[in-house]
């Protein structure tokens, strides 16, 4: 359904306490450094029947202002402002925060999902987000603010240490582009795998290879294979490019990769090799800022065509309760790049929802493969 936003008020929201003089400067580390920015905004939709009900939309919009600003005294990173691609200015000037009211009733809008409305209620469009955008430490900021939020008092303070392991360089900053110009529109659709059904690609990835330590891949790495099978049947790739396809990982864990059949045993074993100690001897090389530099050029002219993956399943999305229950539903919504698609766990955990960024023509195309498979 078409959705009016209306905007109520907009404000600035600051550390409750000044950041130390010491903690100041953030020097950036070299993953920062090299990482698109890419803003994969999160839309959490409470029902107003559960949790604290006695209090009023004034009270609960104060408790958020108030946690949020104590929030930020412990990230005191996303109060600041990157300079130079180098270092965060942990300077306190705050958050941007925005209330608005929708001219609809949630069950209404939940009855008839269109997910290109959701960039309504974000408070910027997404090419105007700054360049600020460390996503795990948003999602830790988002656990802790929900426990202030409710009066916990045990409340960790985050480290951040990256820059200890992964010292920067000197580089220009650059973002990886994913492909989209001025002229193309990009399509946001949603498919919900059920839990049920996604049995059978898993099966299908499977390999027979017994040097394979988890032979079955997992519901993400299946249905990143089924995805990127679907899109190259739909779009009949171009013999004269390149495709590729990357999933995010997340370096502060071990990362175990499994792909799908035809490339299940190299991908795998390249991904097992990435830890903190590789990416730390490949970037003291200089072997990656080169490896960017030298294809970064190869993305601009078209050369290659990326798809790009990034999972926030099993991250406990759907624990958000800020002292009035937990969410109802959590959406994503349209980005700036196409060819990128995030994976969000179903409310009840057992299936997977796949929010996935094309451009109007490829989405089409897609659409019309998939529809011949039951599963989606």
């Amino acid at each position: 359904m078409k959705v009016d936003v209306q905007l109520i008020s907009s404000d600035t929201i600051k550390p409750s306490s000044s950041t130390p003089d010491n903690l100041r400067h953030h020097t950036l580390s070299f993953i920062d450094q090299i990482a698109p920015s890419i803003f994969m905004p999160l839309l959490l939709f409470y029902p107003t029947d559960i949790g604290v009900a006695h209090l009023s939309n004034e009270e609960r919009q104060t408790r958020i202002k108030e946690s949020l600003a104590e929030a930020l005294t412990r990230f005191y990173l996303l109060a600041g402002r990157i300079k130079d691609n180098f270092l965060v200015d942990c300077n306190d000037e705050g958050v941007h925060y925005v209330e608005a009211k929708a001219t609809c009733k949630l069950a209404e809008f939940l009855e008839d999902l269109n997910p290109a409305e959701h960039n309504k209620f974000l408070p910027y469009e997404q090419d105007a987000v700054n360049e600020l955008a460390f996503n795990r430490p948003t999602h830790d900021l988002r656990l802790r603010w929900d426990a202030i939020a409710r009066g916990s008092s045990n409340v960790a303070t985050p480290l951040f240490e990256s820059a200890t392991i992964f010292p920067p360089v000197t580089v220009p900053s650059f973002i990886v582009p994913c492909g989209n110009s001025e002229k193309e529109k990009i399509a946001i659709k949603r498919f919900v795998f059920e839990g049920s059904t996604i049995a059978a690609p898993r099966d299908k990835y499977r390999t027979d290879d017994t040097n394979i330590e988890y032979p079955r891949p997992t519901r993400v790495e299946a249905l990143s294979a089924f995805i990127y099978d679907h899109f190259l049947a739909a779009t009949q790739p171009d013999p004269n490019k390149l495709y590729s396809l990357s999933h995010v990982a997340n370096l502060r864990n071990e990362c175990k990769l499994v792909v799908f059949h035809h490339i299940l045993t190299p991908l795998r074993d390249a991904m097992k090799e990435v830890d903190v100690d590789y990416v730390k001897s490949f970037q003291e090389s200089g072997g990656l800022t080169n490896f960017l530099v030298e294809n970064l050029e190869r993305f601009k002219k078209g050369e290659v065509t990326p798809l790009t993956f990034t999972s926030l399943c099993r991250f406990p999305i759907y624990e958000a309760d800020f002292g009035w229950g937990k969410p109802l539903w959590v959406a994503s919504a349209r980005l700036q790049y196409k060819n990128l698609l995030g994976f969000f766990d179903t409310k009840s955990g057992s299936g997977i929802e796949a929010w996935i960024n094309l451009d109007e023509e490829d989405m089409a195309k897609f659409e019309a493969d998939t529809a011949k498979v039951s599963m989606v």
